[in-house]
């Protein structure tokens, strides 16, 4: 029996068992079991060169967005409209077999943007390349869900789905669980808040399914199994998804307006295009893009070109600004003056440690080389030992 089988077995006995106290702990297994089997699915097989077939590019550009969606939902028309790259569209299905790459100039940043080949139902198991296209909006900032708003509210759904399956988890935050496995010891179980979805049998018997004997685990909130699960593998990847609903030109605009008030949702018309200015705002504020400019001393700043940083690709520090122009310069700053919205007044003079937010200036300060005074015997600072003992002896003279 292969891993898809086995997968789907235990799904259906998932199905048929009530869900009460009394078979927490066994749906709690199951859980457990179907995370190792998806987690072996998605590694690659044994005696494999390791080089796949997939349509990785070359990261480029301050940010990257994937775009990820059924068939014909109007991907690449997107792409074509924001890019101005040329991706071609059509009136059937899978016109798009590979990954194209578009460039957003927006606000002085570069973001890439992706055309993934749409993905179907059963993409996590390996169908229609979908393991190609899921791979490729893991490496990205964050996904942008191409939906046909015409269609059933169950595509959400099937895509949301999918993407759980292979370890991606859409606008959540990583579970405030502490797990470190241990040598010895057996299994130190706790929790700083009352726990009503798990409790210290069934945490037990999941560390036991990965053959976890010991271990310290701390509850920090009301976690699910799910999110304990989660903890346990390691290998899941949290990300900012915008649901783009497009097509809206073919509905009332009664739909229009529920779809426009839900979560983390933009509605869109490639065809009349309609609202893409609030697209790009959307994806800019989930991005969390943050763009720095320098000032040298005594001159104007150059607002030409800023030094963007990010929390998910370094931080947004003081420090991490050094980094970014060089990354011998932090050891040489005194202190750095601060123009801009994360300063008190103007300018402040700040350490390493300061944030910086959006549009600050920033002039940084180095520390003055010690310059030896004079020459001969009028040096101010000698290289010569302070002690007579300790200096070079010279080689007696021979006689």
């Amino acid at each position: 029996m292969g891993i898809i089988e086995k997968i789907k077995e235990i799904e259906a006995e998932m199905a048929r068992t009530q869900k009460n106290k009394a078979t927490e702990y066994h749906l709690g297994q199951l859980k457990a079991k179907i995370a190792k089997l998806r987690t072996q699915l998605l590694e690659p097989p044994k005696g494999s060169s390791g080089g796949g077939e997939g349509f990785e590019v070359t990261k480029f550009g301050h940010g990257r967005v994937a775009l990820i969606g059924f068939p014909s939902v109007g991907k690449s028309t997107l792409l074509t409209m924001l890019t101005g790259t040329h991706s071609e569209a059509a009136s059937y299905e899978f016109t798009t077999l590979t990954c194209i790459p578009g460039i957003i100039h927006y606000n002085d940043t570069k973001i890439q943007l992706l055309d993934l080949p749409g993905i179907i139902e059963g993409a996590s198991e390996g169908k229609g390349r979908g393991r190609q296209v899921i791979a490729v909006a893991k490496s990205s900032d964050i996904v942008l869900m191409v939906l046909d708003a015409s269609k059933s509210e169950g595509h959400r759904q099937i895509l949301t789905r999918e993407l759980e399956a292979v370890g991606l988890r859409l606008n959540k935050r990583p579970p405030q669980i502490y797990f470190k496995k241990k040598k010895t010891g057996g299994i130190s179980f706790n929790s700083t808040m009352p726990l009503t979805h798990v409790d210290e049998k069934l945490c037990y018997q999941i560390l036991h399914e990965y053959k976890i004997h010991n271990a310290e685990i701390l509850f920090r909130e009301d976690a699910t199994v799910d999110d304990l699960i989660d903890v346990i593998e390691g290998n899941r990847k949290y990300m900012k998804c915008v649901y783009v609903y497009n097509k809206i030109d073919v509905i009332g605009i009664d739909d229009v307006d529920r779809l426009a008030r839900q979560p983390n949702s933009v509605v869109i018309s490639c065809n009349l295009k309609l609202n893409l200015d609030r697209l790009l705002e959307r994806m800019w504020e989930e991005m969390g893009l943050v763009r720095v400019y320098t000032k040298p001393q005594g001159q104007q700043p150059d607002f030409t070109e800023p030094v963007v940083l990010s929390l998910d690709r370094g931080g947004c520090t003081v420090e991490d600004f050094c980094n970014h122009i060089h990354r011998s310069l932090v050891k040489d700053v005194k202190y750095v003056l601060v123009w801009g919205t994360s300063a008190r007044h103007y300018p402040q003079h700040c350490g390493l440690g300061h944030a910086l937010q959006d549009e600050d200036v920033v002039q940084i300060v180095k520390k003055k080389e010690i310059n030896e005074g004079g020459r001969g015997r009028f040096k101010s600072h000698s290289t010569a030992p302070a002690r007579i003992s300790d200096r070079e002896k010279k080689a007696p003279l021979k006689t």
